[in-house]
């Protein structure tokens, strides 16, 4: 199948640097969630659709299957943060994808980017599952590139200098009464 590309879509459950399995026996999978937004991102998901229903149109001899699994969801469907008011493609892959930067230089897990939340493009591409587990159209994650920062989805982290106060003061009292009730 043909290379599709997804343009600023939201990155959510990003397991791009260690492919981890899901259920027990299955092998383990890089992954990801593009959140795309039903009104801003219109144009992409109509597409992304169309695509699919090709793509389920070539694999099942000109017939679209009862009960035919997709790769895209309404996030209403979700309880996760970011997903109301957005559309999700899943997105999984045995083979590491390509992940760059802006510049296209290659980014490795130390750069702290992509990130649950931050905005990616990605190159997808379908594929047709039609064995003994189902039919379905899945979606074959290839490369990401981070495009910008985004509100970190779930336990990404706090700013520390937001949360906490500068207790340096204090302590050195602390040390200085623990001194004085040894002596």
């Amino acid at each position: 199948m043909s290379v599709i590309m997804i343009k600023n879509a939201r990155l959510s459950f990003p397991e791009i640097w260690t492919p981890k399995a899901f259920n027990e026996g299955q092998a383990p999978k890089f992954s990801c969630n593009l959140l795309l937004d039903k009104e801003g991102d219109k144009s992409q998901i109509v597409s992304f659709k169309k695509a699919i229903k090709e793509a389920a149109l070539a694999g099942f001899n000109g017939e679209i299957p009862a009960g035919l699994k997709i790769c895209i969801g309404d996030g209403k469907e979700k309880s996760y943060d970011g997903y109301e008011n957005a559309m999700f493609v899943s997105c999984a892959s045995r083979l590491r994808p390509q992940i760059i930067d802006r510049d296209r230089t290659p980014l490795v897990e130390e750069d702290g980017r992509p990130y649950a939340g931050c905005y990616v493009n990605a190159a997808i591409s379908l594929w047709v599952m039609d064995n003994k587990w189902g039919k379905r159209i899945a979606c074959n994650l290839n490369a990401l590139q981070f495009v910008k920062d985004g509100e970190t989805f779930g336990a990404g982290g706090i700013k520390t200098e937001t949360v906490f106060d500068d207790i340096s003061s204090e302590q050195d009292a602390d040390v200085e009464a623990e001194d004085d009730f040894l002596m």
